[in-house]
């Protein structure tokens, strides 16, 4: 692999959510305020995708009080915590700027019928990250660099259960009951 492919692969996230545009997203951003971190929430409307790789960005637009606001996330930057899906809208066309002119309602897109609202996500590591076998057949066997290896100690906890006894309950045998007879009717009832 390429020196600046095998850097780009270390940054790049395990997995990634599958963005479609016209869907309506929540991004949670990981926002530092001085020394202390919060995650604030951006909700609206993907009207873009593009790049690939490290690069690859999606534009989120949404009306506050009024005002249209669009921000630009980095789908691979550690600061997006996660993507949640909300809506899944239907969209004919790559991007969506003629949102920018429309307000209220018309400022949406139409919800797809029968739509399931589903947080897929998109597996990248594993297909990069497999060598073919027969290069390493053919290269000659090296030594292997030496590597500090971390001791990882694991603490066991046990659960202790306490037995208590158990009060057995007889049962008394269910006394059978005669069934009532039928009662004939009368003569005049028949008659009736």
């Amino acid at each position: 692999m390429d020196i600046i492919k095998s850097i780009e692969h270390e940054q790049l996230k395990n997995k990634i959510p599958e963005l479609k545009v016209g869907n309506t997203v929540r991004v949670h951003v990981r926002i530092k305020e001085g020394n202390k971190e919060r995650i604030q929430v951006f909700e609206g409307i993907i009207i873009k995708v593009q790049g690939g790789g490290v690069n690859k960005t999606f534009t989120v637009r949404k009306i506050s009080y009024g005002v249209g606001v669009e921000k630009t996330f980095l789908v691979h930057s550690p600061l997006v915590e996660k993507v949640e899906l909300v809506r899944v809208g239907k969209a004919r066309r790559a991007r969506l700027f003629y949102l920018r002119d429309r307000v209220g309602k018309a400022a949406k897109t139409r919800e797809q019928v029968g739509a399931r609202i589903e947080d897929k996500e998109i597996v990248l590591k594993e297909d990069l990250t497999e060598e073919p076998e027969e290069v390493a057949v053919e290269s000659a066997p090296e030594e292997a660099p030496a590597v500090e290896t971390e001791n990882v100690t694991v603490q066991e906890t046990v659960d202790t259960v306490k037995e208590e006894p158990v009060e057995t309950v007889k049962e008394e045998p269910v006394k059978e009951e005669k069934a009532e007879e039928p009662v004939e009717e009368s003569a005049e009832e028949k008659k009736d």
